[in-house]
């Protein structure tokens, strides 16, 4: 298992936390996603040989918010 922490801008609310934490979950190998709204993060568990981490970028992505890299 791999952990990354995941800048992302955008999310100011619970509603926010909800969705990115949601998408990332549904993704298949992600064990553990946790947004920090404080910090502006989320922090990814996932099994590498499953999910490359561009794509778990992509899926923050197209919920509408901005990875910054």
């Amino acid at each position: 298992m791999k952990k990354e922490v995941i800048r992302v801008d955008g999310m100011t609310c619970n509603h926010c936390k909800s969705t990115v934490e949601g998408a990332l979950k549904n993704v298949a190998g992600v064990t553990l996603a946790e947004v920090n709204l404080d910090e502006n993060n989320v922090s990814v568990e996932f099994d590498e040989s499953a999910v490359t981490l561009d794509k778990l970028k992509e899926e923050i992505e197209e919920q509408g918010y901005d990875v910054v890299s």
